[in-house]
């Protein structure tokens, strides 16, 4: 009878231990991925590439009607802004009122070429794509 009765008490020690094992590994697990990954991005992200340039300055001229002497205009915009955000960032993380002062100077310099009406359609365009970006959004990436 104590034979059986240690062979139970074994059985039930070991499932026990097996319960406990797999309750601390799933509890590992969870604090795993709850760490930041090296996968996501860090910092402020990267400008965007030349071709996803265009294609912005594309779309803006559909938005807004550009004409193709606005739309050339606009894209030599875009693209020296965008060179100044890069040169500003290439010490690491820019100062947050350079990038204010930047991109207003930047709004300033395509509203003068855009009529009275393509201006308010330029700053709704201008407020729903920082929108859409979110905090920390955006996409980038090496410059072609």
């Amino acid at each position: 009878m104590k034979r059986e009765e240690t062979k139970q008490n074994k059985g039930f020690f070991a499932l026990n231990l097996g319960v406990i094992l797999m309750l601390i590994a799933l509890a590992l697990s969870n604090v795993v991925f709850a760490q930041p990954g090296g996968g996501g991005q860090q910092g402020p992200p990267q400008p965007p590439t030349t071709k996803q340039i265009k294609k912005m300055v594309s779309e803006l001229a559909d938005e807004i009607s550009l004409n193709e002497e606005q739309e050339a205009l606009v894209l030599d915009m875009f693209i020296e802004h965008f060179e100044e955000v890069e040169d500003l960032m290439d010490g690491g993380r820019p100062d947050r009122d350079e990038m204010e002062a930047l991109e207003t100077k930047f709004e300033k310099q395509v509203c003068e070429v855009l009529t009275e009406e393509q201006q308010e359609q330029f700053l709704e365009y201008q407020e729903e794509q920082k929108g859409q970006r979110g905090p920390g959004g955006g996409q980038g990436g090496q410059r072609n």
